[in-house]
């Protein structure tokens, strides 16, 4: 990846945002701000609209209600660059395709689906693998890869979309410890490039080690800042109780007026 000057394009601001899928929300009323140049995590219960929060930001979920502002704008044409991976689990690795073909991807925004890899890409290719420590991987399928292998691989196609703005659902599951502790090395030299990182996870130690603010989600926002006063018991607690009683059935609420 290039390093960035200009990190004003990483700014997200959101505005009574609701999210949700067939009008059930999933996510409530989120309003708020996350800076250009952000480490932030996402943290919560399953169900608490993690992933669903990630979709809304990608472009890949529309709002219900409210508005996402990327980069000063909610107009998807005139948005900065996102860099989106979602769950290990979500991708198909049974399709035919090398791990080149599947890093290479991350040049299509640049170079158009159709154009021939050229020398050039094949150098920012290899370097790629290189930095995630996939050197000598190019020709393999992505269906012989371990898990933290292709999770390798998917970190070096982020790499080639040098994108200022870097999403990722839970970027650690189901991968070593080795693997894990690489990809975070990776995910602290991109905030250190003033790139915005916005990374939901799990594992709270990891939240606390790395990462300097925090958004605890249960379908609403339950705390949201600096990473030591978000993650407490009592807020923790809190947050499982709200995602317990929280209705799946529930249809779009309106926030009652002030």
């Amino acid at each position: 990846m290039s390093r960035r000057t200009e990190s004003a394009s990483g700014g997200i601001r959101f505005e009574n945002l609701t999210l949700g899928y067939d009008r059930h929300p999933a996510v409530h009323h989120l309003d708020g701000a996350i800076a250009p140049g952000s480490l932030l995590a996402i943290v919560g219960p399953n169900g608490a609209g993690k992933s669903t929060l990630l979709k809304g930001i990608a472009g890949a979920l529309a709002p219900l209600n409210g508005r996402i502002e990327i980069g000063g704008t909610a107009d998807a044409h005139k948005r900065p660059p996102i860099a989106y991976l979602p769950q290990l689990a979500a991708l198909d690795r049974s399709f035919p395709i090398s791990v080149t073909d599947i890093v290479a991807s991350g040049l299509w925004h640049k170079a158009g689906l159709f154009r021939r890899i050229g020398a050039r890409d094949t150098t920012s290719i290899e370097e790629a693998l290189a930095a995630v420590g996939l050197a000598g991987f190019e020709q393999r399928w992505i269906g012989s890869l371990s898990g933290g292998q292709f999770q390798r691989a998917l970190f070096a196609r982020l790499m080639l979309q040098d994108a200022p703005i870097i999403l990722l659902d839970e970027p650690l599951n189901a991968i070593d410890d080795k693997t894990a502790a690489d990809l975070l090395d990776l995910i602290k030299r991109w905030h250190g490039e003033s790139r915005t990182i916005i990374a939901a996870l799990h594992d709270l130690h990891v939240v606390r080690s790395i990462f300097p603010q925090t958004l605890l989600l249960a379908r609403e926002a339950v705390a949201w800042g600096a990473t030591q006063d978000v993650l407490t018991p009592s807020n923790l607690t809190a947050a499982r109780r709200m995602s317990e009683v929280f209705d799946e059935h529930a249809h779009e609420c309106a926030r009652s007026a002030a």
